[in-house]
């Protein structure tokens, strides 16, 4: 079903991506059913699950449904109908009226900074590629910092199709990643470095983790939404002798992390500076592209104990 995606990382340097786009709901005219999407990179395949379902005991109500064993490995499922109702101020309350309703099991599986999860929908529209000038970031349409959609953009028929916050999703699915996070973070050890890192990150909760590690790290930052920001940014008089090294998502509005680094490289000014990739698409094409770019590190998705090292490596004289 999946195998006409281009994941070629060309995608990223033309300033594109591909969007798979997906139903959750019925609607009595299909013109009103509702779009969403996600970046095809991170998709590892779709199936239909027709194998047993291990539930875990006495926690069916919430946003993961349980665990599907595919080729022996076992990977957790979340609805993602009952995440568009899931309040992490109300972690324990019941979603079980939100479910999607489908005998059959359509799964999306997921590469997260290296874990596979399952999101189950109701049903595949169809993969749309488009310029990320035809995207437009959520801050333009007025969503708040809790929103689950971080962007919009069309369909063919001019609908509108909603981009998931899919590193929200997983944050609130899995909310022991979070511990797991915080215990990582009291290991660091402070970098001596008056100099300052920029980030670029689309994505809050990923936004919110790269801070927490600079806070810890007790360096001097700046966070831009997307690639583009940070650029400006880095080219404003005076600004590159101040800047001690970036770390860039990969998937981004308007300008994709691969742009970003091909931009400092390709500069004069700043074609030595380090540049650290932070991503959860840690397939082996990408960091390919990252190292032949001259990427300083390849990490995965704002590990704090990965920062630190590549930080360290890149601040410290």
């Amino acid at each position: 079903m999946i195998s006409n995606i281009d994941k070629t990382t060309s995608l990223h340097l033309n300033n594109e991506a591909q969007f798979l786009c997906f139903t959750l709901e019925d609607a009595e005219n299909e013109q009103d059913v509702q779009l969403y999407a996600m970046n095809v990179f991170k998709i590892r395949e779709i199936i239909y699950y027709d194998g047993e379902l291990t539930e875990t005991a006495g926690e069916n109500e919430g946003v993961v449904l349980g665990f599907l064993t595919v080729r022996g490995e076992s990977i957790p499922l979340v609805d993602m109908r009952r995440w568009l109702y899931y309040n992490a101020s109300t972690p324990k309350r019941d979603l079980k009226e939100y479910s999607i309703e489908s005998n059959k099991n359509l799964v999306i599986l997921c590469n997260f900074s290296q874990c596979t999860v399952g999101l189950k929908i109701l049903s595949v529209k169809r993969i749309i590629q488009r310029s990320w000038d035809s995207v437009i970031v959520g801050s333009e349409y007025g969503f708040d910092g809790s929103n689950k959609i971080t962007a919009t953009t069309k369909f063919d028929d001019g609908a509108v199709v909603q981009i998931m916050d899919v590193e929200r999703m997983v944050s609130d699915a899995f909310p022991n990643s979070d511990a797991s996070h915080e215990l990582e973070l009291e290991s660091l050890n402070v970098i001596n470095s008056d100099k300052i890192v920029l980030l670029a990150e689309d994505s809050k909760p990923a936004q919110k983790s790269l801070q927490m590690i600079m806070e810890k790290l007790q360096l001097k930052y700046f966070t831009f939404p997307n690639g583009k920001a940070l650029l400006e940014y880095l080219y404003s008089p005076g600004v590159a002798p101040t800047v001690g090294a970036i770390i860039t998502d990969l998937e981004m509005p308007l300008i994709s992390g691969f742009e970003v680094l091909k931009h400092i490289r390709d500069n004069e000014a700043t074609k030595h500076m380090p540049v650290i990739v932070n991503s959860s698409m840690s397939n082996d094409s990408n960091i390919e592209k990252a190292q032949s770019l001259k990427a300083s590190a390849f990490i995965t998705k704002s590990n704090p104990i990965e920062i630190e090292d590549a930080l360290r490596e890149a601040l410290e004289i």
